[in-house]
């Protein structure tokens, strides 16, 4: 067991890692390759099953996962999926953490859930750090998230030598700032999408080439790494979801319960989460984010692929 004064390494740290999704599986592959003891845990244990082939244990429960880790991480889909795998009385991870463990939810989140985790970790000895992630799935394979951190700072710099495998940690503030950073990146994406998507409609019913139009912008004012993440995607009309639509929704859903508590009026982002929403309602909730365009091609009647 590593202690609190103990540098984190892969030989004396147990890591237990909950949520083996699109991001979780390459984020926890990282860990497991620089060397690190790992337990997972999915609900689906199929999605776990190629990272038990690189070496991982396979837990039962969170529990039974915490019981056999010194740091537990978490990435799952909604927030009540957060509070059932860390908080739950008897299969919660918390239940099963040591005095000294620390639990990471890298989930999108809401942040009074976060301060919520981290006052019921400080009870049993333990700290909780909220650290979310922005760069989808390739950043994930990559190893370049964002990451945004909440919680004690000495605790966030203990765990700087795992979250570098993942990406680049920001340290946000106390618990909640994670989330509320990670909140105000998807506000700033929702609206950047909104645009992208405009644009290429517009460039398509102009009659212009949709790609050469696309890489004409990509080194002025207009390029930004939605157009880079998605352009091509959205050219090719492959919309394997790098980030899904249903957690997009959920995520813009957060920020504006969390716009109405603090009195925020945020019309940018109202828009997009009603463009989103209309995804869903035709059915196209497991599609990455970049399907907005075809929100606006039923706008609008037309369609990119004619």
């Amino acid at each position: 067991m590593a202690t609190s004064a103990e540098p984190i390494n892969p030989s004396t740290t147990r890591l237990g890692w909950i949520g083996t999704g699109v991001m979780g599986r390459s984020m926890c592959a990282h860990l497991i390759n620089a060397g690190y003891t790992l337990t997972v845990f999915n609900r689906t244990l199929s999605k776990a099953q190629p990272l038990v082939d690189m070496g991982a244990r396979l837990a039962q429960t969170p529990h039974d996962l915490a019981a056999q880790s010194d740091i537990v991480f978490s990435i799952v889909g909604y927030p009540s999926d957060v509070r059932q795998v860390l908080l739950d009385p008897t299969t919660g991870a918390l239940s099963g953490l040591r005095p000294g463990g620390i639990l990471v939810d890298m989930t999108t989140s809401e942040p009074s859930l976060a301060v919520e985790i981290s006052a019921a970790a400080s009870s049993k000895s333990c700290s909780s750090i909220d650290a979310p992630v922005s760069g989808g799935d390739r950043g994930a394979k990559n190893g370049t998230l964002a990451i945004f951190a909440g919680g004690d700072e000495a605790v966030v710099d203990r765990l700087n030598p795992v979250f570098t495998l993942m990406g680049k940690v920001n340290y946000m503030g106390p618990s909640g700032k994670g989330q509320s950073a990670k909140l105000a990146n998807q506000i700033t994406i929702a609206s950047t999408m909104v645009g992208l998507v405009e644009g290429i409609v517009y460039a398509h019913k102009a009659g212009l080439s949709v790609p050469a139009f696309l890489d004409a912008i990509s080194t002025g004012a207009a390029g930004s790494k939605s157009l880079e993440f998605h352009g091509s995607r959205i050219l090719k009309r492959d919309f394997e979801p790098g980030f899904f639509v249903n957690h997009f929704v959920k995520d813009l859903g957060i920020c504006l319960q969390e716009c109405q508590r603090m009195g925020l009026a945020l019309p940018g982002l109202a828009l997009a989460q009603q463009l989103y929403l209309s995804l869903k309602a035709h059915g196209d909730g497991n599609l990455g984010t970049q399907a907005l365009i075809l929100a606006l091609e039923r706008l609008n009647n037309v369609t990119l692929a004619s």
